[in-house]
């Protein structure tokens, strides 16, 4: 059948960039959307509510898409798997952490030196060809970011470190998933990284009982440091939300990821910027200067030249 993935005749999958780059665009656009809303319950909810609420809707709802696909749960390479849901977890949990101190679209430009880590990655670490045109694509993309995070400015404050840190994790994950998680469903990798969220959540909120720490000290970070809060209809509501749309996004990326090459794709994860942008106006007022503009137009200029063809005549 057409939908199905074709396989090369040296045994291979086939790359299927066009469908790949269509998933990973829809698929930052519902992220950018969800890191708005986490930025928005954080005054409320602490980042471990985050990930147990969330990951308590997801599951259930995967497993029975699961069940109604008949799609096999079990991992191919379970010590992958669970690698990969491990950075993952660390990476939103970098993340995360950051929205509270940071503008929704700072936070946003600095993880997004991922592209540039993921595109480095693919050549040192795997040996993936990468065009002159994509390595152009690249810089591009990077002095997009320069202008945006503009060095010297308010982006480079201590807090601008835990989202580049999240960069280098994601970056990771992301080669890790083309080159060892290939052939796992998106299901079986979603709900892997559900469960990793889950227990990542129990298991520090178990310490943080156990560490009783005072009110000074959790006031210092109280979306990482402090206790359960009461969950009324609403946070309720929003952690369904979020849960229905993180569910999508991470199968999302990694079909992506499977399916087309990382530097391409990597660069048109360059969208999520835009979204950010959008979704910080919409929700916080955040209105972007010239400069940032500047680097989002840098930034789409990036991804059209990583997404042109080959010359075959070559």
């Amino acid at each position: 059948m057409a939908s199905r993935e074709k396989i090369d005749i040296k045994g291979n999958h086939a790359d299927r960039t066009s469908v790949g780059i269509a998933i990973i665009l829809m698929s930052v656009l519902t992220m950018a959307f969800a890191d708005a809303v986490v930025k928005l319950v954080s005054v409320d909810v602490t980042l471990w509510q985050v990930f147990v609420a969330r990951a308590l809707v997801v599951i259930p709802v995967m497993a029975v898409v699961a069940w109604m696909a008949k799609a096999s749960l079990r991992p191919m390479a379970p010590l992958w798997v669970l690698v990969r849901s491990g950075l993952l977890v660390l990476c939103w949990l970098s993340f995360y952490a950051s929205l509270p101190l940071l503008d929704l679209s700072v936070a946003a430009v600095a993880v997004y030196t991922n592209p540039i880590m993921i595109v480095l990655l693919s050549a040192l670490l795997t040996g993936d060809r990468v065009a002159g045109r994509q390595w152009l694509g690249v810089f591009v993309g990077f002095l997009g970011v320069v202008a945006i995070l503009r060095p010297g400015g308010e982006a480079f404050s201590w807090s601008v470190l835990l989202p580049l840190l999240a960069a280098a994790l994601y970056a990771l994950s992301m080669v890790l998933t083309r080159n060892k998680c290939r052939d796992e469903t998106p299901i079986t990798l979603s709900l892997a990284l559900q469960g990793t969220f889950l227990l990542a959540g129990l298991l520090a909120t178990l310490l943080l009982a156990l560490l009783n720490l005072g009110e000074e000290s959790v006031a210092v970070f109280p979306f990482v440091l402090g206790g359960w809060a009461p969950m009324g209809l609403r946070e309720w509501g929003l952690m369904a939300l979020l849960g229905v749309l993180s569910a999508a996004y991470f199968a999302g990326v990694a079909r992506a990821y499977q399916i087309a090459p990382p530097p391409v794709i990597a660069t048109f994860d360059y969208g999520y910027l835009v979204s950010a942008v959008l979704w910080g106006f919409l929700f916080f007022a955040e209105t972007p200067d010239l400069f940032t503009v500047m680097g989002m137009l840098l930034i789409t200029a990036a991804g059209l030249l990583v997404a042109l063809p080959r010359d075959k005549s070559r």
